[in-house]
Parts: C-alpha cells; structure tokens; sequence
C-alpha cells in the first residue's frame, strides 16, 4: 500500500494517526464476512426525515419550509 501526500506538510505524528486509521479500517473490512451490508447511518436514513410532522400551510409557513416542527 503507498500512500502519498498532496497537499500541506503533516508531522509524523499527524501522519502515523493517519496511517493507523486506514490501517484499522483496512483490517476491519478484510475481517467482516463477505457479503455483509454495512450499517446505516442515522444521517443516510430516510425515515430521520420522514418522521417529523411537515408544515401546514398558512400564513408563518415561510418561517419553516427548511426546518420541519
């Protein structure tokens, strides 16, 4: 595996978290079965949107068209 730096100038220290990281990553992924779906998140699942109540139209409606409750 190389790894390459492109951009600014990390300390070794920087550099070795990193590198655990992916390393960690790496052995976890090649010690889960086959086959098997990774969990979903709590942001990826459409059922966190679904299960606010959306707004009803009138006349402060404006006030919450992105932020539903």
């Amino acid at each position: 595996m190389n790894i390459k730096v492109l951009r600014g100038n990390p300390t070794p220290e920087e550099l070795a978290a990193a590198l655990a990281v992916v390393r960690a990553r790496a052995a976890a992924a090649a010690a889960a079965p086959a086959g098997t779906p990774e969990p979903r998140d709590g942001w990826s699942d459409p059922s966190r949107i679904a299960a606010h109540r959306l707004p009803q139209p009138g006349p402060a409606t404006w006030a919450r068209t992105f932020w539903p409750g």
